[in-house]
């Protein structure tokens, strides 16, 4: 990744708008920051929230809060406590997520 043209500048999260989106269980609160081509977004998960899509996007991915467990489509699963992360690119393995007990992220795209 390269990042370019963006000035210096501070984020205070909790004066972003959320939007909440519903899950096939559960409902996620997005909040979005776009850098030019790089989406920048903190999410909260319900406790029982799982995706309703598999996702091929690529992501850096760091869990802050909660426990969150990804899925990918050949029936890996990865669990993430808070201060670990992952990454993956784009189109090369898709992939949900779900958790017991909520969580929350910050997500690079």
């Amino acid at each position: 990744m390269q990042i370019s043209d963006l000035p210096f500048g501070i984020t205070d999260w909790a004066s972003v708008p959320a939007e909440t989106k519903p899950g096939e269980r559960g409902t996620a609160t997005w909040r979005v920051r776009q850098f030019g081509p790089i989406r920048v977004r903190l999410l909260e998960y319900s406790a029982g929230y799982l995706a309703d899509h598999w996702c091929v996007k690529g992501h850096i991915l760091l869990c802050l809060e909660g426990e969150l467990v990804t899925e990918l489509a050949d029936g890996r699963k990865f669990t993430l406590k808070p201060g670990m992360s992952y990454q993956v690119a784009d189109h090369a393995e898709p992939h949900r997520s779900f958790t017991t007990t909520g969580a929350k992220l910050f997500v690079v795209d």
